[in-house]
Order: C-alpha cells, then sequence, then structure tokens
C-alpha cells in the first residue's frame, strides 16, 4: 500500500477506536496483537485484509467505515 494511504487509514483507525473509548489493548485479539496496532497507528507496518477484517470486527463497524476517509 501507498505510506498515504496507510497513513489515512491509521488516522482513521485511531479516530474509531478513541470515539470508542478503547485502548490499544482493548482491540487487541488473538488475531491481531496490540503491538501489531500500534505498528499501524504509526505508519511503520503494512497489513493484511484479514487483519483488518478483525479490527473492523473489534470495532463493530464495517470494512467500508475503516476505509470512509476520502
Amino acid at each position: 500500500m501507498n505510506k498515504q494511504y496507510i497513513e489515512k487509514l491509521a488516522k482513521q483507525i485511531i479516530k474509531l477506536r478513541v470515539e470508542k473509548g478503547l485502548t490499544q489493548d482493548d482491540l487487541a485479539s488473538e488475531f491481531v496483537s496490540r503491538s501489531m496496532i500500534s505498528l499501524l497507528e504509526t505508519v511503520r507496518t503494512d497489513i493484511t485484509v484479514s487483519k483488518l477484517k478483525c479490527i473492523a470486527d473489534s470495532l463493530n463497524v464495517s470494512m467500508k467505515e475503516l476505509f470512509d476517509f476520502e
């Protein structure tokens, strides 16, 4: 993925997580570690679609909402 696109995705995930009053630990699951969430939010890694789906599920939002930043 393009770095600017990942930055936008990261900001959207942070926004949704904070709106729901969740920490990175709260968002972590058996499929996505807290360290992976941290790396994604600080734009230091790329992420698979399956892991994004896990994050969306944990946030109780659709995949579309994760990408609703443009």
